[in-house]
């Protein structure tokens, strides 16, 4: 798959990981939908990013818009054959405390941000995917998402986010098998700790502290690095079905 000739719906793409994958697409010469909930910031985005990108506003937890957005898209764009599902939340909150527990409306919320806007995205854009003429390859799309260590190194306060995650990264063999009958590839991706407004609400000693656990570079990764892993992704056929973890080595301590 050409990047230059992508035609791309990239949700939580109005900061983050999801700008930067937004950003390195157009300046390959895709054609990019930016989806985000952020209306004004995402608005002022993909007039940033140039023509050939158009925001809409999307929560992804909802499933009618979902499907109303991913038509637009394809219809704004001629097609869609690269969906990048960056829309998500964190949430650090141990389940039991003194006085408190973890409700299960904030478990849920994470759950349907990060995992259950994921599942509809993929659903929705693998349906018109199908109908696209193959390429020269049999190749008629490409769907990355993102997982994170944390479902593989969970820490304590991080139940309902790991949850999420290890979902997304256990949705990507059964959705690849399933695609691959009709040509479209899925791949996870699982970063590790990069330096977004996500991590930014973190303690400053917190800053401080989480470069130098990571063994090599010793520095919080790059969104940017992040978006050249995703156009490798689109533009290599052998990557299917895999969660590739980016981290730089890092393995998370338990607290």
């Amino acid at each position: 798959m050409e990047l230059a000739s992508a035609k791309a719906v990239v949700s939580g793409g109005a900061s983050g990981l999801g700008l930067a994958v937004c950003r390195a697409l157009c300046q390959a010469g895709a054609r990019v939908v930016v989806l985000d909930v952020a209306r004004e910031g995402a608005a002022r985005v993909s007039a940033a990013l140039g023509p050939e990108a158009f925001y809409l506003e999307c929560d992804v937890r909802h499933e009618e818009r979902v499907a109303r957005v991913v038509r637009e898209a394809e219809d704004r764009l001629g097609g869609i054959t690269l969906a990048v599902n960056c829309a998500g939340v964190f949430q650090r909150q141990r389940v039991i405390g003194r006085d408190t527990v973890l409700s299960g409306a904030q478990f849920s919320q994470v759950l349907e941000v990060n995992l259950f806007g994921t599942f509809l995205i993929c659903r929705e854009v693998a349906n018109r995917m199908q109908r696209n003429d193959p390429d020269v390859g049999g190749e008629r799309g490409v769907i990355v998402n993102t997982s994170s260590i944390a479902a593989d190194d969970g820490q304590a306060g991080l139940a309902a986010y790991a949850a999420a995650k290890g979902g997304i990264a256990s949705l990507t063999l059964p959705l690849a098998r399933e695609f691959s009958a009709f040509g479209v590839r899925v791949v996870t991706i699982a970063p590790g700790l990069f330096d977004t407004p996500m991590l930014h609400g973190v303690s400053e000693q917190a800053k401080t502290d989480l470069p130098a656990q990571v063994p090599f570079p010793k520095r919080l990764g790059h969104p940017e690095e992040f978006a050249a892993l995703v156009c490798h992704i689109y533009q290599n056929p052998m990557l299917n079905g895999a969660v590739i973890r980016l981290d730089g080595g890092l393995l998370l301590p338990g607290s």
